[in-house]
């Protein structure tokens, strides 16, 4: 038996082309099935809409400021954050159904299939993130440190989005269970909240303030507030002096940890 080894630029084209068509799969599904991405585009901006105005009024921002705007940099963290359970969904369900299976029978890439849904829901993420920034100036909130700044914020938003989907697919391919996904959402709800998205840290009891400063969202929140110019908390604490620094640490060594992790338990699902 003859085995042909392909050259390294082969297999990484034969490796692209795989994964772009699992992204079309992923964004067929969306287009065919658009209530749940609707639904999932129009949450945070309900937020958005009860947190800046049914509690906007009661809330003081450090410093001074208007809430919303101190509100929003926040929302669009935690717009990053909640999509990892539309990813753990979607992947626990393939591999519930046999589909992953399938796929891991045909003659593809091993890596196509958590390269594809990583594509396809980094892309999901970038429309909603367009719809709160829309959300956001439609509220009243703006930008105030020039563009180049802004964009800079967004590249923040979605590097911590595509470290959360790793984070995601690894877990789906772990526990492989789609109901199992509530489980899920009884840990991002907490991290979220445990965070400066809504409140400053030192407004919290101690040690949840050392938690909230130290939280990865809490260093995109953070980050975003300074690049969009919009008022937020500058505390004294190492995470609040390198916020920038830290919004970029914190994803690449969730991406370095769990991007290895989620190709190795896709390619021993069958073990």
């Amino acid at each position: 038996m003859t085995v042909t080894v392909h050259p390294l630029p082969h297999r990484l084209r034969w490796a692209v082309a795989d994964g772009v068509a699992l992204t079309g799969r992923a964004l067929a599904h969306w287009v065919r099935q658009p209530a749940q991405a609707i639904v999932g585009l129009l949450f945070p901006v309900l937020l958005v809409l009860m947190f800046g105005y049914l509690f906007g009024g009661a809330m003081s921002v450090p410093g001074g400021g208007d809430y919303r705007e101190f509100l929003l940099p926040g929302m669009f963290a935690m717009t990053m954050a909640f999509g990892i359970e539309s990813t753990y969904a979607a992947v626990a369900t393939d591999t519930a159904r046999g589909v992953t299976d399938r796929f891991r029978s045909l003659p593809m890439a091993p890596s196509a299939v958590v390269a594809g849904r990583a594509a396809a829901d980094l892309l999901h993420s970038a429309a909603g993130l367009a719809v709160m920034l829309a959300c956001g100036l439609a509220v009243g909130w703006q930008w105030r440190a020039g563009a180049p700044a802004a964009l800079a914020a967004v590249g923040l938003l979605l590097l911590l989005r595509f470290a959360l989907i790793w984070v995601g697919i690894h877990l789906a391919l772990v526990l492989r269970r789609p109901e199992s996904v509530v489980v899920l959402q009884i840990l991002v709800w907490p991290v979220g909240f445990t965070s400066n998205a809504f409140v400053a840290p030192d407004t919290m009891p101690g040690p949840l303030a050392a938690l909230a400063q130290w939280n990865p969202l809490s260093a995109t929140v953070a980050a975003c507030r300074e690049l969009f110019g919009n008022p937020g908390w500058r505390g004294e604490s190492f995470a609040a002096q390198h916020a920038v620094a830290l919004a970029v640490a914190w994803p690449l060594l969730l991406i370095a940890v769990f991007l290895p992790l989620a190709v190795h338990r896709y390619r021993r699902l069958s073990r």
